[in-house]
């Protein structure tokens, strides 16, 4: 597989509390030199990235971020909010109590309420693998695949683990086909993210696999 290829899947992504505008000048500079799929970034950058990346690529945000307990109306504002400010993707958290105590029927109406609050904007729903059994694991594919939206995603990257090939195999083999599996949290090497990609991850949130191609793109001119 092409390092391009790989790349062409990755949501370059920054998330750190103390992200400043100059580092989201940085990173929207290398997702666009390096051909990523979208920038994703916190909700209160989202209205400056958008005018500088000037539709060089697509702007994502996170609603519910990290911890997914906001009530349903307030990830229905945030996501209204990114939208108006030029959000191209909106990647957000269930709320992982209501599927602990088995309110699944809760969990699918807040994504159906974050779906129609998109306006018609990618949607991907983060599950947070790391705290789900297996059982919640696949009863989660059957709601998203139910949901309209257009991705499930393993992790946020911010709770006790990322994500993991068996949850992608697992994900692959419950969700419909339909609907689209991103791998995120813990994407360390180009090998991990052919791998992800291999076993059916159609995008991948990471933060260092730009860095591995510049490190290896300045070693090689080294030479």
């Amino acid at each position: 597989m092409e390092i391009s290829e790989i790349l062409s899947k990755v949501d370059h992504t920054l998330l750190k509390q103390d992200a400043t505008s100059d580092d989201i000048i940085k990173i929207c500079d290398d997702a666009i030199e390096y051909g990523c799929a979208s920038v994703c970034i916190p909700p209160s950058y989202v209205s400056f990235a958008k005018k500088y990346v000037d539709g060089k690529i697509a702007v994502c945000t996170v609603i519910g971020f990290p911890n997914g307990y906001n009530t349903k109306e307030v990830k229905c504002f945030e996501t209204e909010n990114a939208v108006r400010n030029g959000a191209d993707e909106i990647d957000m958290v269930i709320n992982i109590g209501a599927v602990k105590e088995g309110h699944f029927g809760d969990v699918l109406d807040e994504i159906k309420a974050v779906r129609k609050s998109c306006e018609g904007k990618i949607l991907k729903v983060i599950i947070e693998t790391c705290l789900l059994n297996e059982e919640e694991k696949i009863r989660m594919c059957k709601i998203v695949s139910e949901s309209g939206a257009d991705y499930i995603k393993t992790s946020t990257g911010f709770s006790t683990g990322g994500a993991t090939l068996e949850d992608i195999v697992l994900m692959k083999n419950n969700c419909s086909p339909k609907l689209h599996i991103k791998a995120a949290g813990g994407i360390s090497s180009l090998s991990d993210a052919k791998n992800f990609i291999d076993a059916g991850a159609e995008r991948l949130g990471t933060s260092r696999i730009i860095k591995i191609v510049k490190n290896e793109k300045t070693e090689s001119l080294s030479y």
